[in-house]
């Protein structure tokens, strides 16, 4: 092992969240594990941070990314934040499993948070072992990676390392880590531990940070924190209409499982939609269907009115002017939403333009899917050759038991093609490179977690992995990984892992 004289350097860390006062978090070292192996290192992303993946060797930047060595410039510390679960407000978080170690600035001279995921106990781990074991490490790797392939926000996957330790859960299973990538780790709930703890002088510090960090071209803006609240009210808008368009779910929206720089985190009980069904809900602990796909939308918009809450006494002095402002902010969430979502569903039946009753038209297939229950992605995709045809093709037909009334939505629909008065091949280019061919099917995503578990078998890691980078490309042989699961592979739950 090299000594700390011999430490190579391998990025420059730039780490302003440390630098803000001592209650924002705690200072302390990653837990050391007995045997750390490097799983992946994401050669891609580390280059644009900054680093050589070839500086070390794979045994190097497994104690790195494990935690056991700390490189120079890094600062471990555990962020405090409170959050709404499931509607309960609970005053006290924090990163109980997890350690950003520092921040780098990327090639665009970003600011992005480096995380250890798994590392040990914290000061906020509330009876936790801090530990994540190597299925939830693997699931994040690989859906993040997918959504950031997929053109959605997200937090993104450096590194997975196995710590050669058992992590108790249900059973007995392998210990891993991740370290993951992201603007910031700043949550509503962040907001809202100080706010709760009536630190308005934390919670402007805070504001004035996200502002600097994420939203500088507010600066000079007269009304500084409305404006804030307004510029994360559209990011999220912005962000939940692009997972609608791909037919993800991310199972817990929590606020403090809401990024305040519009990217999605925390991928715990996530998953993606097959039959198309609005009241669809994966997660094994959403009893009520709280964050089922259809709602999230909604609880978009309620996070944000939390957020508002925390920002009244500097929106305006006069608490009732702050409340209406406030609403107001709050109130332009659906059409915002709806604006968005109009914009991505339009590209994904082939629309350049807007026309009034393209709402419409977007519902009525909708309905038809659910209706039939089609499968979400293979509809979408299977549409990409329709322009070129007169009426619906037998492969996308075949999926709708009411094959008679898609016939009808397709007439309507090539009606509506026609009038964008453009070659009808560039429509069908256009829902491509919006429909994609391959998602992180959850049937796929347990295979390949069951063959790393039980076997020590990450070739199916390795494989699925480069299938969902590139999803909007032609199966090319790669056909199974296109299609829904068989009764039998359908997964009806998922877990958090914690």
């Amino acid at each position: 092992m090299l000594t700390e004289k011999q430490e190579p350097i391998i990025c420059e860390f730039d780490n302003s969240y440390s630098r803000l006062p001592g209650h924002f978090f705690a200072r302390l070292m990653p837990t050391t594990v007995t045997s750390p192996t490097l799983i992946k290192l994401n050669f891609e992303l580390a280059k644009g941070l900054g680093i050589d993946p070839e500086n070390l060797n794979a045994e190097e930047w497994a104690a790195i990314f494990s935690g056991n060595r700390v490189p120079p410039g890094a600062e471990p510390i555990a962020l405090a934040y409170a959050g709404h679960q499931f509607g309960h407000f609970v005053p006290q978080l924090g990163d109980g499993r997890a350690l950003l170690i520092g921040e780098v600035k990327d090639a665009g001279g970003n600011h992005r948070d480096i995380q250890l995921k798994g590392s040990g106990i914290t000061p906020f781990s509330r009876q936790g072992d801090g530990k994540a074991a190597l299925g939830p490490v693997l699931r994040e790797y690989l859906v993040s990676e997918a959504m950031h392939a997929l053109g959605v926000p997200t937090t993104r996957a450096l590194a997975a390392v196995t710590t050669g330790e058992p992590v108790y859960r249900e059973t007995v299973l392998p210990g891993a880590v991740l370290t993951r990538v992201a603007s910031s780790h700043v949550r509503v709930g962040t907001f809202q531990y100080f706010a709760a703890r009536g630190d308005y002088d934390a919670v402007k510090q805070l504001a004035d940070y996200v502002i600097n960090r994420h939203y500088p071209n507010l600066k000079n803006s007269e009304h500084l924190y409305t404006s804030l609240l307004q510029a994360v009210t559209n990011r999220q808008a912005k962000l939940v209409a692009q997972w609608m368009r791909i037919g993800f779910i991310h199972g817990v929206m929590n606020t403090d499982n809401m990024s305040i720089s519009g990217e999605t985190i925390d991928f715990g009980p996530c998953a993606f939609m097959d039959k198309y069904d609005p009241d669809t809900v994966f997660s094994s602990i959403d009893n009520f269907g709280r964050y089922a796909y259809s709602n999230q939308p909604q609880i978009a918009q309620w996070n944000i009115m939390q957020l508002a809450q925390t920002l009244l006494p500097f929106i305006d002095p006069t608490p009732e002017r702050a409340a209406e402002i406030a609403r107001d902010i709050i109130g332009e969430f659906p059409e915002r939403y709806k604006d968005y979502w109009l914009t991505y569903m339009r590209r994904k039946i082939g629309l350049l333009s807007s026309e009034e009753k393209d709402p419409k038209l977007i519902q009525t297939l909708l309905d038809l899917m659910h209706q039939d229950g089609t499968d979400f992605t293979l509809t979408f995709r299977g549409l990409c050759d329709e322009p070129m045809g007169q009426t619906g093709s037998s492969n996308v037909r075949s999926l709708f038991e009411n094959s008679n009334l898609f016939d009808n939505w397709a007439k309507d629909w090539h009606s509506r093609l026609h009038r964008e008065n453009v070659p009808l091949e560039i429509s069908s280019d256009l829902m491509r490179r919006n429909n994609p061919n391959f998602i992180p099917r959850n049937h796929l995503v347990e295979n390949t977690l069951t063959a790393a578990i039980e076997e020590d078998n990450f070739e199916p890691f390795e494989k699925l992995f480069n299938v969902l980078m590139t999803p909007y490309s032609e199966p090319n042989g790669l056909s199974d990984f296109t299609k829904p699961p068989e009764p039998s592979d359908q997964i009806y739950q998922t877990f958090c892992g914690t």
